[in-house]
């Protein structure tokens, strides 16, 4: 028997939740908007009433051709000749729960690790429920929510497993919605493999029209993330001569598109950053409140999330604005500023992490680390310090973490590394006097948001375009004779970056014939 596992309704019984309607009926019409297959799961009824039920709903899924598991009880699913159960890791075991239902049962397993991916799956479960994806008011135990990251892990995991009895399906759960799904779908695929399908629970039974909830829910399920670089876009170079040649016409395609560059960042640089933006040909936008970032979407630029300052409305508004960007597929770059310095900082990135997808992420090595979920010591400020971490390492750093967001990555330091999970590249251009002065990394990131709402084809290209411009401007600003320190400094880089604009534009690529970039071989 071949099962849909796309759509996986799991039904709410609590008030909160389902309210004063009735289950069965919202359960109908869930299966008339798509869903393909339903767990009934009730943690507080006796046993008596949750047969009732199920019989219920039994005997609407059967006329819809849809499966129906119970949560944990075996004797419900017995009782009623239910298709299948749906067990924790704390409930019956699954060999005990196979031998009762029989081998046509479908037995799926609650699994947060690898391990217990592992050992379901050798086990003989059909499907493995991998959460919890994101926090929920009834899931906040941070040991099982794993993200997409945690999912990708285990489902690279499963494709490597060469002992698998047959193969296991997999369902991601726990707070998904219609804000998050693609991005679920897309940023857990691993190379060889991805999700099956989704769980839901509240954005169909919480909703006051549980059809057309579960339609839009099957829509997006079945279609690409509007921020997916679409199939039919390829990359414009792997080798860093060739991506360098492309260099130029990026350069010049912000002076005549003009992209709106919207900033959410603190305000000790936005001057910086408004400047910087319309010293290489982009419009700044300082708005950090997300009640205009659906209308600024609309625009075709891009947007800057700079963790400068994290409070709590702060990060709200972060995530909504990215949430906003991405349902277009306007780019998004995030600079987790300072992102070790408290762990105030570090749930901020987890939440920022959590709450939205980003083209570009931008910081230095060790809020790179933060990000990747590696580093435990506490940065100081906003700056990385000193590192003992070889190039090697570094590139490998950068490769691992834009493979699992699908991304690209920048490490800023003294040589700058980044890469798209594929190529990875090495930047030796730039000025010592950067790191003498407020916000050179924060005008970076509005430098590389706005070559991104140009180069929508490929990230990586547009990514380092806008780091040469940055750094290469750098170079000649501080080699001007009349720059003695980093008070002159920030003048005469604003004007070299707008005369870098105006060459590209009279088609005058000699600026980049100091572009120093290396390809990397990074494990």
């Amino acid at each position: 028997m071949s099962i849909d596992y796309s759509l996986y309704l799991v039904t709410d019984s609590t008030t909160s939740i389902l309210g004063q309607r009735d289950l069965v009926k919202v359960v109908e019409e869930a299966l008339e908007g798509g869903v393909t297959i339903v767990q009934y799961r009730d943690k507080t009824s006796d046993t008596a009433d949750l047969i009732r039920t199920a019989k219920l709903l039994h005997a609407v899924t059967q006329k819809h051709g849809v499966p129906l598991l119970i949560n944990d009880r075996v004797d419900v699913a017995l009782a009623i000749n239910a298709e299948g159960v749906h067990i924790g890791q704390d409930d019956m075991d699954l060999t005990t729960a196979r031998k009762l239902l029989g081998e046509k049962a479908i037995i799926g397993v609650t699994c947060s690790t690898i391990s217990e991916a592992h050992t379901a799956t050798l086990g003989g479960a059909n499907y493995l429920g991998i959460g919890t994806m994101f926090a929920t008011p009834t899931k906040q135990n941070t040991k099982t929510i794993i993200g997409t990251a945690g999912t990708r892990a285990i489902l690279e995991h499963l494709a490597a497993m060469t002992e698998l009895p047959h193969r296991v399906a997999t369902v991601a759960i726990g707070g998904i919605n219609a804000s998050n799904v693609q991005r679920v779908m897309y940023q857990s695929k691993s190379t060889f493999r991805g999700l099956d399908g989704v769980a839901v629970v509240s954005a169909i039974i919480a909703s006051h029209s549980p059809k057309d909830a579960a339609t839009r829910l099957l829509e997006l399920i079945k279609s690409p993330p509007p921020f997916a670089r679409p199939l039919t876009r390829k990359i414009k170079g792997r080798t860093a001569e060739e991506l360098i040649r492309k260099v130029q016409n990026v350069v010049k395609e912000v002076g005549i598109v003009v992209p709106v560059c919207h900033n959410m960042t603190n305000t000790v640089v936005q001057n910086f950053a408004a400047n910087v933006a319309v010293a290489i040909g982009a419009s700044p936008c300082m708005a950090n409140d997300a009640g205009e970032a659906e209308d600024l979407a609309q625009l075709g630029g891009s947007l800057v999330i700079n963790m400068g300052t994290p409070t709590p409305d702060a990060i709200s508004n972060y995530i909504r604005a990215a949430q906003a960007y991405n349902s277009i597929g306007g780019p998004v770059l995030l600079d987790p500023v300072g992102a070790g310095g408290s762990s105030l900082r570090r749930e901020a990135v987890q939440k920022l992490m959590a709450g939205g997808y980003y083209d570009i992420i931008k910081g230095n090595e060790f809020e790179i680390m933060v990000v990747l979920g590696l580093s435990k010591s506490q940065q100081r400020g906003v700056d990385s310090g000193k590192s003992d971490t070889s190039l090697a390492e570094k590139a490998r750093l950068v490769k691992k973490l834009a493979a699992r967001e699908r991304n690209v990555v920048i490490m800023t330091g003294p040589v700058d590394v980044i890469s798209d999970g594929d190529r990875t590249f090495l930047i030796r251009n730039g000025s010592e006097l950067l790191g003498r002065i407020t916000g050179s990394g924060c005008t970076l990131g509005t430098t590389v948001a706005a070559f991104a709402a140009v180069e929508t084809g490929d990230k990586l290209l547009a990514a380092l375009a806008g780091i040469l411009m940055f750094e290469i401007a750098a170079e000649h600003a501080a080699a001007r004779p009349e720059v003695n320190g980093p008070g002159t400094f920030v003048p005469a880089f604003i004007d070299v970056l707008n005369t870098i604009a105006n060459q590209a534009e009279a088609g005058d690529s000699t600026w980049l014939a100091t572009a120093k970039v290396e390809a990397v071989e990074a494990a």
